[in-house]
């Protein structure tokens, strides 16, 4: 779990974003109205929401749930975004309709987090890990 760097000034995100796998299955309603149910992972998750690869067309705006397979949670959620992905399915944003920090089950770094800060472990320079940007 690797947070990414804030953002510039006036950018700040909402929360942290953390690399992590986490098995989902989403579902929603097609064009026609029809239900569909696909089981992906997440590639990205923060406080309100996640990045995933998702096969099912979707539109910006449109209604999801989402099931933590690990704890078979699940919430609602709006496509926030979607972006043409490496791989073979499209990347799209989700946001939770409500702030949910404890649905993926891990702890996010305070929003002023820096592998410099004086509370960071120090670690030899052989060894030194450092933060891996995520851009959206």
């Amino acid at each position: 779990m690797i947070p990414s760097n804030p953002r510039p000034s006036g950018q700040q995100r909402r929360s942290q974003r953390i690399l992590l796998s986490v098995s989902v299955v989403v579902s929603g309603q097609q064009a026609n109205g029809s239900p569909f149910l696909e089981h992906t992972k997440t590639l990205v998750v923060n406080a309100h929401g996640a990045l995933i690869q998702l096969r099912e067309p979707v539109l910006a705006g449109q209604q999801l749930r989402i099931k933590h397979l690990a704890t078979n949670e699940e919430m609602a959620c709006t496509v926030a975004d979607i972006a043409r992905g490496s791989g073979e399915a499209p990347e799209v944003g989700i946001a939770f309709t409500k702030p949910s920090p404890g649905f993926w089950r891990v702890a996010f770094p305070p929003e002023d987090w820096s592998p410099r800060s004086p509370e960071a472990k120090r670690v030899s320079s052989v060894t030194q890990a450092r933060p891996v940007l995520v851009k959206k």
